[in-house]
């Protein structure tokens, strides 16, 4: 019996890919588990449509996230904060609150896990941060903290 897979399997293929399988495999394991589908011609132009509006998700979210990164591309982020002695922070600047006033600059909402800041920032100074908007379109931002006024 020839199914398609939706989901990676073991020893069998990928996701997309049209494999011939034992009857009672198929039936049993893979249809009866979700990771497969028979082998239909509507089953075939079902998921030839899905990854075509998959492909075009993609290409939307890429060209937003180069709109977003040629917006952020000069931006500078100032924090102003309380410290104590030899200028450290009461707390901390998170990758939380660089992607706040990233998503304020934009005007759209940046996720957290998209900014690599190993740590939190916790004295004052200059810093590059690097902001990953999309798979493969990576910013850096200047991120300066000072003291409370």
């Amino acid at each position: 019996m020839q199914v398609i897979l939706l989901k990676d399997v073991k020893k069998l293929g990928a996701v997309g890919e049209t494999v011939n399988v034992a009857d009672g495999y198929a039936r049993n394991y893979l249809i009866a588990r979700g990771l497969a589908i028979a082998a239909t011609d509507a089953a075939r132009k079902q998921l030839a449509g899905k990854a075509e509006a998959d492909a075009r998700r993609e290409a939307e979210l890429h060209e937003a996230a180069r709109r977003h990164a040629e917006k952020l591309e000069h931006v500078e982020l100032t924090f102003s904060a309380r410290v104590g002695e030899n200028d450290k922070l009461y707390g901390s600047i998170t990758a939380a609150d660089i992607a706040e006033k990233l998503a304020e600059a934009i005007g759209d909402e940046v996720d957290k896990r998209k900014v690599a800041l190993e740590d939190p920032l916790r004295e004052l100074g200059s810093y590059d941060v690097s902001v990953k908007l999309h798979s493969d379109v990576q910013i850096t931002v200047k991120v300066n903290i000072v003291r409370e006024a």
